[in-house]
């Protein structure tokens, strides 16, 4: 196990200046290109986590993948290997900070600022998905904006896996979107594709616009049930400066059914920059008629999910005869 770097020391062709970050699975250096005096963010894992399988293959698939893309609304990952053997990311320096911290600071953002920063989440995305990746935990803690309001995405650890999991109490495992944000499919633990990508910008949006994530509660489960099985409040209620024509646009990315959502991110980019050539009551008329077929399955939807309590204590009960 390898100790844990110092100001001044060097990894391959670079020297760790200070420490900017620190989580609950890495530490983000700032560092310095020897070479030409640029800088970078030097991602370097807890040496306790150099040691877990899932984790190094997350650490290693999120190198591999950032080394592929070449995008500006994409940090640049420089190399993922140090000659000594420590496990390490070297990533181009972002000026900026994350999207989360704007949103704790303002709560949320003109309609204006809100689509001038989904649009180029959506191009980014629209390349990632072109390349054929999937981000698969796109949220504000993974955008980072600069004081000119550009982006970049971060973070491609679980980009490009092929489904998710879903543990016997109903908690997420680390290998999961976050629940804010997760797509129905994902939380179904089915396989998730752009489409997945797109809902979770869409839940974004709604967050920039209104303050709120679509769906919420004190039972993250609950929560995550509603999603299921509920349409998200319509975001004009929450914040009447949205425009119906922006409304309808988030709601077809929160579609429940990916068939629903728009197909690609480009589509929703083309909404949001031509939001007068939406059909605000052709949408209405289409959404409430998929509402109202899905509220005919919502009584056996309930009758379900009030036997799930009862299944796993039965299951329960039966490992503890069996012992």
């Amino acid at each position: 196990m390898i100790a844990p770097p110092q100001p001044g020391d060097r990894i391959d062709h670079y020297r760790v200046d200070r420490l900017v970050a620190r989580s609950g699975m890495a530490s983000i250096f700032r560092g310095t290109d020897i070479r030409n005096g640029g800088l970078v963010a030097i991602k370097i894992p807890h040496p306790e986590r150099e040691c877990d399988v899932v984790f190094f293959d997350r650490f290693q698939r999120e190198g591999e993948i950032g080394r592929k893309l070449d995008h500006p609304g994409i940090v640049k990952v420089l190399t993922h290997d140090d000659p000594r053997g420590r496990v390490c990311m070297v990533m181009e320096w972002v000026e900026g900070r994350p999207l989360r911290e704007i949103l704790d600071e303002e709560k949320k953002l003109s309609p204006e600022r809100a689509v001038r920063i989904a649009l180029q989440v959506c191009e980014a995305l629209a390349y990632i998905h072109e390349q054929g990746v999937v981000h698969h935990d796109l949220k504000p803690e993974n955008i980072m904006v600069d004081e000119n309001d550009c982006i970049k995405l971060i973070d491609f650890g679980i980009a490009g896996e092929a489904r998710t999991r879903w543990s016997l109490f109903g908690k997420f495992t680390k290998a999961m979107g976050t629940p804010d944000y997760a797509s129905p499919e994902q939380i179904r633990g089915k396989r998730g594709d752009a489409r997945s990508d797109v809902y979770s910008l869409g839940a974004i949006l709604y967050e920039l616009l209104t303050g709120e994530v679509p769906f919420s509660g004190s039972d993250p489960v609950v929560a995550m049930n509603q999603r299921l099985l509920t349409e998200p409040e319509p975001p004009r209620e929450i914040n009447p400066e949205i425009s119906p024509q922006l409304q309808e646009i988030v709601l077809q990315a929160l579609e429940s059914q990916p068939d629903y959502r728009y197909a690609t991110a480009r589509e929703f980019a083309c909404d949001l920059l031509h939001p007068q050539d939406v059909k605000v009551e052709e949408r209405i008329a289409l959404r409430n008629g998929r509402h109202a077929m899905k509220e005919g399955n919502v009584s056996w939807s309930y009758a379900a999910l009030a036997l799930i309590p009862i299944l796993i204590f039965g299951l329960l009960l039966l490992v503890a005869h069996q012992h």
